[in-house]
């Protein structure tokens, strides 16, 4: 036995389906809900580099102690920080230099940019800063210069 579906019930099962007219509210409705949530998740991505270069820094600090409790003091400027990787071969040597370095590589900021140092430091008696995302002292914002005095 066949069923055979009368003209209209035939027709209405083949018109299932979205309207231009639905589709466009969809649509609409989703641009409005982009347009209020986009610019709240972009200033969070800033955030997040700000905070993983304090995060880095503190690191980078804890590593400069574990420096000066070995050898007596911290590496000069020009030793740099490069003297936590490779035992320094230039100004005072570091008579205690723990054998594998203080980190196991140098991290770059969040910006690719290397991390200054100075020793001693203007705002303490080592500093370690990112010149954020300009790469230029100074600047406000996500331009400010992020340091080891903010920790």
């Amino acid at each position: 036995m066949s069923t055979l579906l009368p003209f209209s019930s035939r027709n209405t099962a083949r018109q299932r389906g979205f309207t231009l007219i639905e589709i466009m509210v969809v649509v609409v409705i989703m641009g409005i809900l982009a347009a209020l949530v986009v610019p709240k998740l972009m200033g969070r991505a800033d955030d997040a580099r700000i905070q993983a270069a304090r995060s880095d820094i503190a690191s980078i600090m804890q590593s400069l102690k574990l420096y000066k409790l070995d050898n007596g003091r911290y590496p000069t400027t020009e030793q740099g920080l490069q003297s936590l990787i490779t035992k320094p071969t230039s100004g005072p040597e570091p008579k205690g230099w723990k054998a594998g370095g203080y980190l196991d590589k140098l991290p770059l900021d969040p910006w690719k940019n290397p991390y200054q140092y100075q020793s001693p430091g203007l705002k303490g008696e080592i500093d370690v800063f990112s010149f954020g995302a300009d790469g230029k002292p100074g600047g406000e914002g996500i331009d400010a210069d992020i340091g080891s005095w903010e920790l």
